[in-house]
């Protein structure tokens, strides 16, 4: 019975890789369905998957350990190579009863910031040798794939001891000019925070977190950032002033000022992007940028985060830009539809000025 799954699954994942779908959804009573360019499509020559295809689907994707692991946790993330051709990050989980699972298909190859259409400015991240760097947006936009362009334009570019900490490993890079050292949380270390302590006795130059989660991996990141290491992180936040409030508001009160003064001398820039349909196809980002200046510190250590806006809309000649500017841009280039730059925007009345 298992083969049968096995065979079920790479089916799907084989169609996942050919047509280029972002993710590939299990779920019961419905089609297996994939996203492509953010639109979910089920795949109605399929059928409808029962609570006994989902749970073997899911078995056929995990060793038996995993699968213990899974019962007894209800949810599990990891990741998994198909035919030497392609990588998943797969999380599986219970709903209502029921097995389900979400599988994002990750490139092989690790594309540059221009294959990625993100702004050239970008560059001048990879290029400091110490301090902290953001890049946030909801899930699904791109965090990942941004992260692992800087990161390999250093392993390119630099001869520099890269350590990534990630659950799960999602790009794999390969070592060029650099050494690149790539730690699974669950695997190669219990959690984020402390595969984050490890890395001040692993003589690294940049430091990768793949996800902050908890206050004890900020805290030991911003330390890092302080300490002489770049170190470059993802938060699901929506702009560059959220993300100042989520990192200074996941601590006590009493903790707050010290992390504002810590973060107003350590932060070199956030990202904040989306990933918005191209009228042509598929997906380009939009991205709000900030760089930390005299002004941006200022504001974060008096705890003034509010005013952020007003300094990122003001300071162009230094790179930054505002998401409704660059919505704009792309509405006029005619890259995107003034709609979706609405849909997208998180102020759109402000957006219709800006035009």
């Amino acid at each position: 019975m298992l083969n049968d799954y096995q065979a079920q699954l790479k089916e799907l994942l084989q169609l996942t890789v050919k047509e280029q779908a972002s993710d590939l959804h299990i779920s019961v009573g419905h089609f297996p369905t994939i996203r492509l360019s953010g639109t979910l499509i089920p795949l109605l020559k399929k059928k409808k998957l029962s609570s006994q295809d989902t749970r073997g689907i899911a078995e056929a994707l995990m060793v038996p350990q995993q699968f213990e692991r899974f019962l007894q946790e209800k949810d599990i993330d990891f990741s998994y190579s198909f035919e030497d051709t392609a990588r998943f990050r797969i999380n599986i989980f219970f709903q209502s009863g029921n097995i389900s699972a979400a599988l994002r298909l990750i490139p092989t190859k690790i594309k540059t910031l221009e294959e990625l259409a993100l702004p050239p400015i970008l560059h001048s991240l990879t290029k400091v040798n110490q301090g902290f760097v953001l890049i946030t947006g909801p899930s699904g936009h791109g965090k990942s794939t941004t992260l692992a362009a800087l990161v390999d334009e250093i392993n390119h570019k630099r001869t520099d001891h890269i350590v990534t900490i990630e659950d799960p490993i999602e790009y794999i890079f390969e070592d060029d000019r650099s050494i690149v050292d790539q730690r699974e949380v669950y695997q190669d270390s219990m959690s984020f925070a402390k595969a984050l302590r490890a890395t001040f006795r692993q003589d690294p130059n940049v430091i990768m977190v793949g996800e902050m989660r908890d206050p004890e991996t900020i805290a030991t990141a911003i330390t890092a950032a302080e300490t002489g290491h770049l170190v470059f992180a993802t938060l699901h936040t929506n702009s560059a002033s959220q993300t100042i409030h989520r990192i200074v508001d996941s601590f006590p009160s009493e903790q707050q000022t010290q992390i504002r003064a810590q973060l107003s001398g350590s932060l070199l820039g956030v990202v904040s992007q989306r990933l918005i349909p191209r009228i042509k196809g598929g997906l380009v980002p939009a991205c709000e940028i900030m760089f930390s200046n005299p002004a941006v510190a200022n504001l974060i250590r008096e705890n003034k985060v509010h005013e952020l806006p007003l300094v990122i809309e003001t300071s162009g000649e230094e790179g930054m830009i505002s998401l409704n500017r660059a919505l704009a841009s792309l509405v006029k280039n005619k890259e995107i539809s003034l709609e979706n730059a609405l849909n997208y925007s998180l102020n759109p009345a402000e957006l219709k000025l800006v035009r």
